[in-house]
């Protein structure tokens, strides 16, 4: 079972879209949240995959166990402080981005971005890249971190672009033009192994 909200009462980053969270986890977080230790343990495995493949796609395969642990202490020390437990995985999805920027940042492959002012205004290509394409732009370093980021958020975890705006807490204009140059990069990769 799946909550849909739709409520203008549960704005993320100002947009009222639609947000998903499993019913089951939805009650972890309000046990864990009560003082149930034998909440919190479910919780963290039942996102663990997507959480862990997310983070992979962000900072590699050989750091992405480190992250999500770093990312699972954050969450038992905030818990607490989530004030709608069916907003969890979008605040999850926020802890590990934050979490893996500042991993990449650390280890200096942290590239800024320069190209968004130029494409902000680019509407955002919703063509779907083979999952073969995709995994290899995403391992590459031709893409930015914060590109990566949409793009994994869009086509691997399959969020709206108003839900990855509200989920990284960037402009909507910003989601669309990251998706785009990601995109543009995966057709020039493209292009260039078949020259």
């Amino acid at each position: 079972m799946v909550i849909e909200l739709f409520s203008p009462a549960l704005p993320l980053n100002g947009y009222g879209d639609r947000v998903t969270t499993s019913r089951q986890e939805a009650q972890w977080v309000l046990r864990s949240q009560c003082g149930d230790r034998d909440a919190l343990e479910p919780l963290l495995r039942a996102v663990q995959p997507s959480l862990r493949g997310y983070v992979a796609r962000l900072v590699g395969a050989q750091d992405a166990d480190d992250v999500v642990q770093e990312v699972f202490v954050i969450i038992c020390r905030k818990l607490a402080w989530l004030q709608e437990p069916a907003l969890f995985r979008p605040w999850m999805y926020r802890i590990a981005t934050r979490t893996a920027f500042r991993h990449l940042k650390k280890a200096r492959r942290y590239v800024e971005e320069p190209i968004d002012a130029i494409v902000d205004s680019m509407a955002a290509i919703e063509d779907q890249p083979s999952d073969e394409d995709l995994r290899r732009l995403l391992g590459s370093d031709a893409l930015s971190l914060a590109s990566r980021a949409v793009l994994a958020l869009h086509f691997q975890e399959e969020l709206t672009l108003v839900e990855i705006a509200a989920v990284l807490e960037i402009p909507l204009g910003t989601v669309k033009s990251r998706l785009a140059f990601g995109l543009a990069t995966l057709r020039k990769e493209i292009t260039s192994r078949r020259i």
